[in-house]
């Protein structure tokens, strides 16, 4: 069947890395011989610096956050470096209740571009990076539960051995957009520019944001300060053991709220097999 499972993911507040460690864990367990399972985690800066390869013994689970309908941009670079030398790849992606739009279908392309045997792929969900509202908790039990019957189809199709033919999942070509958020008046702003603020009355310069920034931007000497983009993962945010750290503009504020009022109806898992 194969050697090793290996686990390839980006999470910036723990969802993604949920979702990916049980499918792994889930697998693992209908497997009847030892197999080893290896955590790639390039959630840090130091960890893109070098991307793995994998061969045709291999089945790797890759898993991403969904930002803006996509797959996050600053992550492209590096996952197009990754080659899979004909391993078989799972494609999961994590969204916070809104739409997965064409993220798990650009993964999907991105791995069977960079010579990936694509044999299924998921949309899972994921309590909002921006929100504690926000498809809150998740994923819960019931996702949980939903992980466990993939893995039960992945494990039923690979021991069918088939000759993986091209999955087809949700999404639509060319790819949308990212998608843009409006201020009050309807216009377009841009999201890039805003940067989480610290209250440095509570904050007790653990340099814990510093730390678990995804993409290396607050200063380590000056917390307070960003040294590069902030891609909103809010892993700052949600990290802070003091809750320092927060959003104040008001585009932010109010594209967070309308986030919260259009999608509280909850969605569900997506697989494709």
């Amino acid at each position: 069947m194969f050697n090793e499972i290996n686990t390839l993911y980006f999470s910036g507040t723990g969802t993604t890395r949920k979702v990916v460690l049980s499918l792994a864990k889930s697998l693992t367990a209908k497997i009847k011989e030892p197999i080893e399972c290896n955590n790639i985690d390039f959630s840090l800066p130091e960890a893109r610096k070098q991307a793995p390869g994998f061969t045709e013994k291999d089945l790797v689970i890759v898993g991403i956050p969904v930002y803006a309908g996509r797959v996050p941009n600053v992550l492209l670079k590096y996952l197009n470096s990754v080659k899979g030398n004909g391993a078989k790849a799972v494609a999961v992606v994590l969204y916070g209740n809104r739409n997965f739009d064409d993220a798990l279908i650009e993964l999907t392309d991105i791995l069977s571009d960079n010579e990936f045997r694509v044999v299924a792929a998921g949309a899972f969900i994921g309590e909002h990076s921006f929100s504690e509202i926000l498809a809150k908790g998740r994923p819960d039990e019931s996702d949980m539960k939903k992980v466990e019957d993939f893995a039960e189809e992945i494990y039923a199709k690979i021991n069918r051995k088939t000759d993986f033919t091209e999955l087809l999942v949700n999404g639509q070509k060319p790819y949308r957009n990212y998608y843009q958020p409006k201020d009050r008046y309807g216009n377009s702003f841009d999201f890039r520019v805003i940067t989480p603020q610290t209250s440095n009355d509570d904050c007790i310069d653990c340099k814990h944001c510093a730390e678990i920034c995804p993409i290396g931007s607050i200063s380590y000497s000056d917390t307070t300060a960003m040294k590069g983009i902030c891609i909103k993962c809010c892993a700052c945010i949600k990290g802070c053991p003091v809750e320092a750290k927060y959003f104040d503009d008001e585009n932010y504020l109010k594209h967070q709220h309308e986030l919260e009022e259009l999608y509280a109806e909850r969605r569900e898992p997506e697989t494709f097999i």
